[in-house]
């Protein structure tokens, strides 16, 4: 694990010594392959949430997640064919300029705090979750484990840039989706009876159940909540957040982003089966036994049952998950700081300027989602943290993919004061619903209910206003 964690940090700061400029540093020159975009897309998107959290999911429920995954497929879909080529059209250096173009710079900055403030909230979570594991094997805290990861993968971000981060990502997401394989055939050979029995001690509890087709809003995963909140939710994470749009900045050109994009769709869908398949082993490996955070027991199983060649293996897969997304939420999250606010206040910097400005704004977004992960700590106990991942981004999503969609295709009805007042307005409704109805309304159908307040708002506000 040490050699493999060194081994990242030398190769990542080594594949940033080229950049030159703040165009290189987060866009990669925008020459990066798409297929090494799709892999960080993955990497970027799943992360330890996947290797740890979705074989709790699974283990506790059944294979009913898989069809939030049909959604994100159907959501990639539409961006690659609505949102992408006018992300094109220009140069682009954040997804929210795109907003700057139609509504002026405010609804740009507004849009861009939401941004900043989510990933915040939502990396810290997998920063934490990824803590867990290192706590277990060393015997550490997990606020030391927090700090090693955190320190960890600032080096080669630092040094590297979105160039580094992206490659150092499909490498990553190819060794920890290896880990999740040779999971299965350990539980193989160490379940009695091996597959053939687990599968069929599954199929008895109701645990391979894959399609739900009921009407309640109030459970996340049903067919419908998968299909058409998961295509919601996917929508906005892909079309409107930072972190997966700059990847789609960086590819060649139109078709190469939309190979990354919905392929990547394809890709996440065969994950999370695997890692829920990981998560049927692990409940009849453990009998059923009740653990404390459902987060901890691949974990668990990985440092109380496993070799200790494989379990390194396994460690070592679990870190390259997390420092997978937590390098591109810290290149992400200071790209959007320099572009969409540090460079509108100073048009005369050059390169090389936003290039060092850069690299402290690397520095001081990686201490914060270190800081905000250790605040999370003593708030983990109830839900998975993928759930609790997933559940603060669709507060926001369907806020910012409705007003995306007001600047793409209600151009002449409304104004930067209707937008950010629908995209306020929608937010805050999700944050309210969250906190008063959500065992009534399962997280999945946030992000199109934020949508379609976002843009019954900013259509109303926008038509009071013309007629004034």
């Amino acid at each position: 694990m040490v050699v493999y964690l060194g081994a990242t940090t030398a190769w990542g700061a080594w594949l940033g010594k080229g950049s030159r400029s703040g165009d290189e540093y987060f866009l990669g020159g925008r020459d990066l392959p798409w297929g090494a975009v799709l892999l960080s897309i993955v990497a970027t998107e799943t992360s330890t949430l996947t290797f740890l959290s979705i074989p709790g999911v699974a283990y506790s429920g059944s294979l009913g997640f898989l069809q939030i995954a049909l959604g994100y497929v159907v959501g990639r879909l539409l961006i690659a064919v609505w949102l992408l080529p006018a992300y094109r059209t220009g140069e682009l250096k954040t997804a929210y300029e795109f907003l700057e173009w139609r509504f002026g710079i405010k609804s740009r900055r507004l849009a861009s705090i939401v941004f900043m403030v989510t990933r915040l909230l939502a990396d810290s979570v997998r920063l934490f979750a990824t803590a867990i594991p290192l706590t277990l094997v060393t015997g550490w805290s997990l606020v030391t484990s927090v700090i090693i990861i955190g320190a960890i993968t600032l080096i080669y971000t630092y040094l590297g840039g979105i160039r580094a981060v992206v490659l150092v990502d499909a490498v990553q997401m190819l060794l920890y989706l290896f880990g999740g394989v040779v999971a299965l055939f350990m539980l193989e050979r160490i379940v009695p009876g091996g597959w053939i029995e687990i599968l069929s001690r599954a199929s008895e509890a109701g645990k391979l159940q894959l399609v739900d087709t009921s009407f309640d809003f109030g459970r996340p995963y049903t067919l419908w909540a998968g299909l058409i909140g998961g295509a919601f939710l996917s929508m906005g994470s892909h079309g409107t957040d930072q972190l997966i749009v700059q990847r789609l900045l960086a590819c060649r050109d139109l078709s190469s982003s939309r190979r990354a994009l919905v392929g990547s769709g394809f890709v996440i869908l065969g994950q999370f089966g695997l890692f829920l398949i990981v998560g049927i082993g692990l409940w009849a490996y453990y009998d059923a036994s009740v653990f404390p955070r459902s987060d901890e027991i691949f974990a668990t199983f990985i440092v109380e049952a496993l070799p200790v060649g494989i379990r390194g293996l396994l460690i070592a897969g679990v870190f390259a998950a997390a420092m997978s997304t937590l390098s591109s939420s810290i290149n992400s999250l200071a790209s959007t700081t320099i572009y969409d606010f540090w460079v509108v206040r100073r048009p005369e910097a050059d390169e090389h300027e936003i290039l060092r400005a850069g690299r402290i704004g690397t520095v001081i977004w990686s201490l914060l989602l270190t800081g905000v992960a250790i605040g999370f700590i003593p708030l983990s106990r109830e839900s998975t943290a993928v759930e609790v991942s997933l559940g603060i981004a669709s507060l926001v999503y369907g806020g910012l993919l409705g007003a995306f969609g007001l600047a793409r295709f209600a151009r002449w009805r409304v104004d930067g004061f209707a937008v950010r007042t629908g995209l306020i307005t929608g937010i805050g409704a999700m944050v309210v619903i969250w906190v008063t109805a959500r065992a009534v309304i399962a997280w999945p159908w946030f992000a199109l209910l934020g949508t379609g307040i976002t843009i019954g708002v900013g259509l109303l506000v926008g038509w009071f206003r013309k007629i004034k």
